[in-house]
């Protein structure tokens, strides 16, 4: 129990710096709402008309700065998002979210849950036979992959997949838009089509540091005592495989696995500007690009409450796994 009063209280205290850096940053950037609105109306507004206009969506730029953080938090945990001041003029950010999440959870959730699972898989079996053949090819060529840009393999394959290969697979959006969106084998199939490159692009750039981190943590373990005593008793190379140090290299990989989601969230942005995919993603670079600060915040509060949720699910995970864990708590 106190180790999970320690963690929960770390959660607490990293959301509410994130919450604060994520309100003061988008004030230091260049430009303004203001003068957003003012590129988009073609300065047929008057700055007065253009300041009430601003209030009306919920910004207020004359308000004390203090004011406006303590009501900005209070948004935040309400739900009380506001409207968006940027392409989507008028929109509320609740339904643009709505409508984007999904999109995002099935691409990014799908291809990184695989990314990781597979990554895992052919670390162990690298690891375990050291030396051989695959341990021999897989780590070089992992290597290189992680190091890839995810903008670039996206290129790369919209290259391959569509421009070479006469559309043999789409290159954009996340369906055909002449269909009608429903629960019907078309449209799924749709679904799944246009979300095979984006989604390549996030495994074959992600699977590489999953493979090195299991094959170094499989290696370690196998010297460990536990091990050596497996096979002295004649126990089956299958279960000491999986059942004595698979098990407990994967420790590490599942903690690592929670810090990683930021990473990919970023990359994730990239490919889906490159793919047209309209996920929370491309959402965040048009609200970046327009100034749009509620969109904006909203964005950015979620995937920070994603990493620390996923961050505070996994210390659960290796704490009910790892005995040593809650004894360190």
């Amino acid at each position: 129990m106190r180790y999970l009063l320690r963690r929960l209280g770390f959660f607490v205290l990293t959301l509410w710096a994130a919450l604060t850096l994520n309100f003061f940053i988008p004030r230091f950037m260049p430009g303004s709402p203001l003068q957003a609105l003012r590129d988009r109306t073609h300065n047929k507004l008057s700055p007065a008309a253009l300041s009430d206009m601003l209030t009306s969506f919920g910004f207020k730029p004359n308000q004390n700065i203090a004011i406006q953080y303590v009501d900005y938090l209070k948004n935040m945990f309400t739900g009380q998002w506001g409207v968006s001041i940027g392409a989507a003029l008028g929109e509320p950010v609740s339904k643009l979210v709505s409508q984007a999440l999904p999109w995002t959870l099935g691409l990014v959730g799908i291809a990184t849950i695989l990314a990781f699972l597979l990554g895992s898989l052919i670390g162990i079996v690298a690891g375990w036979k050291r030396g051989g053949r695959l341990d021999s090819i897989l780590p070089s060529v992992f290597v290189v992959t992680s190091a890839l840009p995810y903008f670039w393999v996206g290129l790369l394959l919209i290259l391959i997949f569509n421009v070479w290969t006469a559309g043999l697979l789409p290159a954009d959006f996340n369906y055909d838009s002449s269909l009608q969106p429903g629960f019907t084998w078309p449209f799924i199939s749709s679904v799944i089509s246009h979300a095979i490159l984006p989604a390549g692009a996030i495994l074959v750039t992600s699977v590489g540091g999953w493979v090195l981190t299991m094959r170094n943590n499989m290696i370690t373990t196998l010297s460990e005592d536990y091990v050596r005593m497996g096979r002295a008793k004649g126990l089956p190379n299958r279960k000491i495989m999986y059942g004595y140090a698979a098990r407990n290299a994967f420790l590490p990989n599942l903690s690592g696995f929670a810090m990683s989601i930021g990473f990919v969230i970023a990359g994730s942005i990239l490919v889906e500007y490159v793919f047209n995919y309209p996920g929370l993603g491309y959402l965040l670079y048009n609200s970046v690009a327009n100034t749009d600060y509620p969109l904006m915040q909203v964005l950015f509060m979620l995937y920070t409450v994603a990493v620390l949720v996923a961050v505070f699910i996994c210390d659960i995970a290796v704490a009910w796994l790892d005995p040593r864990a809650r004894a360190k708590g």
